[in-house]
């Protein structure tokens, strides 16, 4: 006779199923992602800036890396932005940050970014409101000088739950294969999550502009998130109306022997 379907198994097929639709419809939109980011290279006329953020095991490498494992990795740059050494707090802390940004015809993602100066900071005490609140202006300013050099700024704030993160979190600490991932300062982190929250909430109100909008993508599922931050990032490409460079007259005259 038939097999009985077990309780919520249903319901666990029907998700397994989404994902794989969500998977191949990531899968199409990288593909075009591909061809603007030729165009993009090929013409130099624009610069594109790609802010992931996001709690820890929020996805912001997997997502760097199910975007663009599969594009060209010419004319694109990923940069992992990790607490400053002394050299770099010396400086003002967008020193560091400025000269990672893109150049024509390159898309530059980071990963962590100079939003950690308004976000870790504020949570350890390491600066007050009062110097945060000037660091938002610094943020709003730096970003518009970018937007009106040709930079076009997308910034993706990964939101996780505090229940996905506790199974991501515990899965790199049970698979040994994982377990170079975690650090035991990720706990010390996670108990200050309202902390966080609080302080990504006011930097986002801060400095959601139009040259540099805000994004805020739900990540507990992985398929998704991929799906949404694809979905973003083409439209703001395609809108740039990208083209290969006009044809060059002379060439169509020579004949390599």
């Amino acid at each position: 006779g038939a097999t009985p379907l077990r309780k919520g198994g249903g319901k666990a097929n029907a998700r397994e199923k989404a994902k794989a639709s969500e998977r191949a419809a990531t899968a199409q939109l990288i593909d075009q992602l591909s061809v603007c980011q030729e165009k993009l290279f090929a013409s130099r006329r624009h610069k594109v800036l790609l802010v992931l953020q996001g709690m820890d095991t929020a996805g912001k490498d997997g997502t760097l890396k199910a975007l663009f494992g599969r594009v060209s990795p010419v004319g694109m740059r990923a940069v992992a932005f990790r607490a400053p050494s002394e050299f770099e707090r010396a400086h003002d802390f967008l020193w560091r940050i400025h000269h990672q940004v893109p150049v024509w015809g390159e898309i530059v993602i980071f990963n962590r970014s100079h939003y950690e100066d308004v976000l870790v900071a504020p949570v350890l005490g390491e600066i007050d409101a009062a110097e945060c609140k000037r660091r938002y202006g610094h943020i709003r300013d730096f970003e518009r000088m970018l937007a009106e050099q040709g930079t076009v700024i997308v910034k993706v704030f990964l939101h996780i739950s505090s229940d996905e993160q506790r199974k991501r979190l515990q899965e790199r600490i049970d698979d040994p294969d994982k377990q170079w991932k975690f650090d035991p300062h990720d706990i010390e982190q996670r108990k200050r999550w309202d902390d966080y929250q609080r302080a990504y909430e006011d930097a986002i109100n801060a400095t959601d502009t139009d040259q540099a909008p805000w994004y805020v993508v739900p990540s507990d599922c992985k398929t998704q998130r991929n799906l949404i931050v694809a979905a973003v990032l083409l439209e703001t490409m395609q809108a740039l109306k990208l083209a290969y460079p006009a044809a060059d007259p002379q060439l169509a005259k020579l004949k390599i022997e």
